[in-house]
């Protein structure tokens, strides 16, 4: 369980749009921290740094990493930007 004692920096992770706490905790599982941490690394470079933690992200997680950088609901990604994410996942998969 995830428990946060004080208040929440400006850069939490629990301050992001769409990260509840099963995301958050599939995050930190891949050192992903903050805010920061996730802007600095993309939705694809998360996705698969928890992945390679051994957790186990369904593609809601990318939406939901791609919407929280974009500042919006991951339910109202455009189908083109889902695709453009589905390719670097799959590009990823047949590079390893």
């Amino acid at each position: 369980m995830l428990l946060v004692s004080g208040p929440m920096s400006s850069d939490s992770l629990q301050k992001l749009q769409n990260l509840g706490p099963a995301s958050i905790r599939m995050l930190t599982a891949a050192g992903i921290n903050t805010a920061d941490d996730l802007r600095r690394l993309g939705s694809v470079s998360a996705f698969l740094a928890v992945r390679e933690a051994g957790q186990r992200p369904t593609m809601n997680l990318l939406w939901a990493l791609e919407g929280a950088l974009r500042e919006e609901h991951w339910a109202k990604l455009s189908e083109k930007v889902r695709a453009k994410l589905q390719k670097e996942i799959d590009r990823h998969k047949s590079d390893s």
